[in-house]
C-alpha cells in the first residue's frame, strides 16, 4: 500500500517546525513529524495514520551531533543511531560505554544509519533501547514548542506505549545523560535478529572499596507499558556482594515490581505471536543468560545477544485464541533472566573499573 495524500514542509529551523505543527493545530488538521522515518513511513505506507501534514526535520539546524563533556552526554535528536555506534569520542566511551554498545543492538544497518535517537525516543516502545537507557541514567528531554522550551525527565517523558509527554505542537530537541556511568550494561532478548526485543534490562552497579555494591541503578522494559526503575531491588543490592545469589534475589524482587505497574497491553498477543510460553520464557532466557548443565540450553552461548529462532517460533496466532495467562509469566520469567544477565555483566565491568576508580581517587588527593 502506499500512503493516503498528505501536506509536507521541510522546514529549516525547530522554530520554524514549531510554527507549522502550531499552524496544523489551529486549522484543524493532524501533523506528524518526520525524524527517521524507520517507524513513521511503514505506518503511512499501511495506512495506519493519515496525517494532514508532514513535517520533516530532515533539515532542522542545530538537532544532530553528540557532545560529552563535564556535564555529561548531550544528543541531537536527529542524532543517527550509527553515529553513537561508530562515536570515537573518548569522553563518551570513557563515561557511557554502554550507549554505542546500544546502538549496536538496533535493527539492521539500514535503520541505525537512518533511524534517529529523539526519533526512537519519542516513538516510546516499551522495549526500545534508548526508551530503556533514558530511564535507567535520569536523562533530560529538552522539548520546543509555541510556549517555549522545558526539559522533561525520561520517567514523566514516557507515559506508555507509543505516548509520550509532548504537547500539540512541540517537538524534541536534544537529550541530556547527566551521569557517568562506565560500567553500565545493557542486555536484550528477542526472537529475531533485526527486530524489538521482547524484553531487556539494564544495570549500572558501582563498587566501594570494599568490594560491596556502593550504587546502583537498575531498570526493567518488556513486561509494562513504559520501562521503569526497580528501586526496592536497587535498595536490596545496595552494601551486598556482587554475586549469584544477590542478583537472583534482587531479579526475582525487579519482576514482582514490574507486576505492580500496568501491563503491556500486547504482552500475551505477543508471546502467543512468537511461540514464547515455556520455551521462550525459560529454556530460551537459559540460552541468553547461561544454563546449567543438563537445562534445554545447556551449550548455549552464554553471551548470544539473540538466538536464532526455530520456524515454529514465528508462527501467527489463532486470532481467536483467547490470552494465555501464563504467556505474561513467561515473558516476566525471561525479564528476570535479563535482570540477572544485566547485573552480572555490569558487576564485571565495575571489578575492572574499581582500581581505576582508586587510583583517580589517589591522584586527586595527592
Amino acid at each position: 500500500m502506499k500512503p493516503a495524500p498528505f501536506g509536507y514542509v521541510r522546514p529549516r529551523t525547530p522554530e520554524e517546525a514549531v510554527a507549522a505543527l502550531a499552524g496544523a493545530a489551529a486549522a484543524g488538521r493532524e501533523a506528524r513529524v518526520l525524524a527517521g522515518g524507520q517507524s513513521l513511513i511503514p505506518l503511512l505506507n499501511r495506512r495506519l495514520v493519515r496525517p494532514d501534514l508532514l513535517v520533516d526535520l530532515g533539515r532542522a539546524a542545530g538537532l544532530r551531533g553528540v557532545r560529552a563533556d563535564a556535564r555529561g552526554v548531550r544528543i541531537g535528536a536527529l542524532t543517527p543511531h550509527a553515529a553513537l555506534e561508530r562515536s570515537t569520542d573518548p569522553v563518551l566511551h570513557r563515561d557511557l560505554p554502554v550507549l554505542p554498545e546500544a546502538a549496536g543492538l538496533i535493527g539492521q544497518l539500514p535503520v541505525r544509519v537512518r533511524g534517529t535517537f529523539g526519533g526512537s525516543l519519542a516513538h516510546a516502545d516499551p522495549c526500545a533501547e534508548w526508551c530503556l537507557l533514558a530511564v535507567l541514567l535520569d536523562a533530560e528531554l529538552t522539548v520546543l514548542g509555541p510556549a517555549g522550551t522545558r526539559v522533561v525527565p525520561a520517567a514523566a517523558f514516557l507515559c506508555g506505549r507509543h505516548r509520550t509527554a509532548l504537547r500539540p505542537g512541540e517537538i524534541l530537541t536534544a537529550v541530556r545523560l547527566p551521569y557517568a556511568e562506565p560500567a553500565a550494561a545493557l542486555v536484550e532478548y528477542g526472537v529475531q535478529p533485526g527486530r524489538l526485543p521482547e524484553a531487556a534490562a539494564a544495570a549500572a552497579l558501582t563498587l566501594g572499596a570494599d568490594g560491596r555494591v556502593a550504587a546502583v541503578r537498575l531498570a526493567v522494559a518488556g513486561p509494562g507499558e513504559v520501562p521503569a526503575r526497580a528501586p526496592h531491588a536497587e535498595a536490596l543490592l545496595l552494601g551486598a556482594r556482587p554475586a549469584p545469589d544477590a542478583f537472583a534475589a534482587a531479579a526475582a524482587l525487579a519482576v514482582e515490581e514490574a507486576a505492580t505497574r500496568p501491563p503491556r497491553a500486547d504482552c500475551a498477543p505477543a508471546a502467543l505471536r512468537y511461540g514464547m510460553g515455556e520455551r521462550l520464557g525459560r529454556a530460551r532466557a537459559a540460552a541468553v543468560c547461561g544454563a546449567p548443565a543438563g537445562s534445554p540450553a545447556a551449550g548455549a552461548p552464554a553471551d548470544a545477544r539473540r538466538p536464532a529462532a526455530h520456524a515454529a517460533d514465528l508462527a501467527a496466532p489463532d486470532p481467536s485464541a483467547a490470552p494465555d495467562p501464563s504467556a505474561a509469566a513467561d515473558l516476566a520469567a525471561l525479564a528476570g533472566a535479563l535482570v540477572r544477565r544485566a547485573l552480572a555483566r555490569s558487576a564485571e565491568r565495575a571489578r575492572v573499573l574499581a582500581p581505576v576508580r582508586r587510583r583517580a581517587a589517589e591522584a586527586v588527593a595527592a
